[in-house]
């Protein structure tokens, strides 16, 4: 199934639906959103040739977690916020447990970090481009999620939408570590901490105007052709 004729279904619709049909549109989301940008990056930038061996570290199973933990309090936060008079606070908690957990490991490890490394375990070599590849990544996923939300009814949409983005950034997320190399807790701390935000404020921006939601949703009669990435600041493939 294509990308458009999978939004249209998703989108076609907007009758009310029942509260536990929410749950289950968005781990359909999830599926979808996952194979989204598992496909963009094996195209776009393929995987880290040694991610059989990274898979037996610790440090690759931390940056994982975080992600997951932060996709599923997305999930929680636009699954209980899409309902009128739910309230949010499960997701929000969640999402504040994974926050200070990344953190306090982050500072942990600054701390036994000898001064002259500490730029490295912060900045690692990508952090030009991490955020801005997560929030790419994001990108279709997000579509759809927001496309799916048209037949829900939140009372808060913004709040709802930036629990959206949150959800679909936490997936791009994780997709975009059997990728990148990176697993300094301060570097997952800052950088892909800041790509999840930015698919975050995304999903908010688009979820407070409704016009935005039906044109990202409405499948398009013709397609532009692909504009070149090299010149963009942080998608470049690297050298």
């Amino acid at each position: 199934m294509k990308t458009d004729e999978l939004i249209a279904l998703l989108a076609s619709d907007t009758s009310p639906i029942a509260k536990r049909s929410v749950s289950l549109r968005l781990a359909i989301v999830a599926l979808a959103a996952l194979a989204l940008a598992f496909g963009v990056l094996v195209a776009w930038l393929g995987m880290r040739p040694d991610l059989a061996a990274a898979m037996h570290t610790s440090a690759y199973w931390m940056k994982t977690f975080y992600t997951l933990g932060l996709a599923l309090a997305g999930f929680a936060l636009v699954e209980r916020l899409s309902r009128p008079g739910v309230s949010g606070q499960a997701g929000a908690l969640l999402l504040s447990a994974c926050l200070l957990a990344i953190v306090g490991l982050a500072s942990l490890q600054l701390m036994r970090t000898p001064a002259e490394e500490m730029s490295s375990a912060m900045m690692g070599s990508s952090w030009d481009r991490c955020p801005w590849r997560i929030l790419a990544l994001s990108l279709p996923g997000l579509v759809v999620v927001l496309a799916a939300m048209r037949r829900f009814a939140p009372t808060k949409p913004a709040l709802a939408g930036a629990g959206a983005g949150i959800f679909i950034g936490g997936i791009a997320a994780t997709v975009y570590g059997l990728y990148c190399e990176e697993t300094a807790a301060p570097f997952v701390a800052i950088w892909y901490s800041l790509g999840i935000a930015l698919s975050g404020l995304l999903g908010a921006v688009a979820g407070r105007e409704p016009p935005l939601i039906e044109n990202l949703a409405r499948p398009t009669k013709a397609t532009r052709p692909d504009l070149p990435t090299d010149g963009l600041p942080g998608l470049g493939r690297p050298a």
